[in-house]
């Protein structure tokens, strides 16, 4: 059987689609069409239902799946192992949002590129969760962090670490709030208040007003900025309240630039994933910034 055909089934089985397969291995729809067809003639039997959106395995294509995925892993390890023989080192790239990434995931991983034979060059891309999971699929990364869990079998998700988040503003604004204020009315205590957030659609002041308040903020973003460490910058200089993870704005909170308003019984959080192509846990560099991270991160509050 002609290994580049199961390749191109392995890839459609991960991919769930026809379209989506042929970009990750640089190949026409109709070729990959065309070879899927070729390894069901020569089996005899149909790998995929055909649907509206991209195809399902039959159950004796999740068996075919089953079996030789594993081994086609095991070949490309293999192979990308001797294209990496004289450098003695190996590549991860990593992608993820750009405070987390680089507060967290970073310096953890740092500890693992050194020159003690097991080490890796790291390299490290930022972007929004959707970016993220089309560039892993794609194979422009190796590892990636994001708070969306993906679907499909291309790629798998472990759950890393949860991120509690709290509500912060400038000391004047906490003293003309005042506890006793949102103890009474709750939201409306903060209708007239500016907001600081990273995007206008206010993903995280809406998730928090939903989980704690149970209602929509009022209020539209005043100040918007792509990165939460900008957020709680401009939160301290008096910009408006803002939301962030308790991680980034602790220290923050301690020297008194920022005041968390709020201390709810249940703090909304936000679970971040790490996620691979299926199969790749196969690569040892990969196996092992993966098992570094998740060990890190039972450490993280």
């Amino acid at each position: 059987m002609d290994l580049a055909l199961l390749r191109t089934f392995v890839t459609v089985h991960r991919a769930g689609s026809f379209t989506r397969a042929a970009a990750l291995l640089g190949l026409s729809q109709p070729a990959v069409t065309s070879q899927i067809r070729t390894l069901e003639r020569q089996l005899g039997r149909p790998l995929f239902l055909r649907q509206a959106r991209g195809v399902t395995p039959t159950t004796i294509g999740d068996e075919l799946a089953h079996k030789a995925a594993p081994h086609l892993d095991a070949l490309v390890e293999i192979t990308e192992t001797g294209l990496d023989e004289d450098s003695h080192v190996r590549t991860l790239h990593l992608a993820g949002p750009p405070e987390f990434t680089a507060e967290r995931a970073l310096p953890a991983l740092t500890e693992l590129t050194g020159e003690d034979g097991q080490g890796f060059a790291l390299r490290a891309s930022f972007g929004n969760a959707e970016e993220t999971l089309e560039g892993l699929s794609a194979g422009h990364h190796d590892l990636a962090i994001t708070t969306a869990r993906p679907r499909g079998a291309l790629l798998t998700a472990t759950p890393l670490c949860d991120e509690e988040h709290v509500l912060v503003a400038a000391p004047r604004w906490a003293a003309e709030v005042g506890p006793g204020k949102l103890r009474r009315k709750g939201a409306r205590a903060l209708e007239d208040l500016p907001v600081v957030e990273v995007h206008e659609s206010l993903p995280l002041v809406a998730r928090y007003w939903a989980s704690v308040f149970d209602c929509r903020p009022a209020s539209s973003g005043t100040v918007v900025v792509p990165d939460l460490r900008a957020v709680l910058a401009c939160a301290a200089a008096g910009a408006g309240l803002a939301v962030l993870p308790t991680y980034l704005c602790s220290e923050a909170i301690e020297r008194g630039d920022v005041v968390a308003l709020l201390d709810p019984a249940v703090p909304p959080l936000r679970t971040y994933f790490l996620v691979v192509r299926t199969g790749t846990l196969a690569m040892p560099h990969i196996a092992r910034a993966h098992e570094w991270l998740l060990r890190a991160a039972a450490d993280w509050s």
